[in-house]
């Protein structure tokens, strides 16, 4: 009888381990992604920052999904792409005369055949009065 109880605690023992092995290795896959969306995060802010400081010129920092990056963001671009992987990156730009519209988009997937993340910001700066 003691060895049956002994059998039964053990199995018990090894599927609350599958169990917690399993749970650690989605925590580490929801830290990952929780680090991609951090870096879309500071890329969108900083790209902000910089649209703001050059205002005039911010339909130069628009960038199609697939196009090519201007000079002014190419800096910004490549950085991007080399903290976030294979990132597709899009930014709209819509000038208004109080406003000026932006819309980044910063999408990648973490693994193939992974569903796609994406981080999306839309913001409005304003000419300082």
């Amino acid at each position: 009888m003691a060895l049956i109880e002994a059998i039964v605690a053990a199995l018990l023992l090894a599927i609350g381990l599958l169990g917690a092995i399993g749970l650690q290795a989605r925590s580490t896959s929801a830290l990952a992604d929780a680090g991609m969306r951090a870096e879309a995060t500071i890329a969108a802010d900083k790209l902000l920052g910089m649209m703001a400081v050059d205002l005039p010129n911010a339909s130069a920092y628009a960038l199609a999904a697939d196009g090519s990056p201007a000079a002014r963001l190419q800096p910004w671009y490549d950085e991007t792409r080399g903290r976030i992987p294979n990132a597709q990156i899009l930014v709209t730009v819509t000038p208004a005369t109080a406003r000026t519209r932006v819309e980044i988009a910063i999408s990648w997937t973490r693994k193939a055949g992974a569903a796609q993340n994406a981080h999306r910001v839309v913001a409005y700066l304003a000419a300082a009065t």
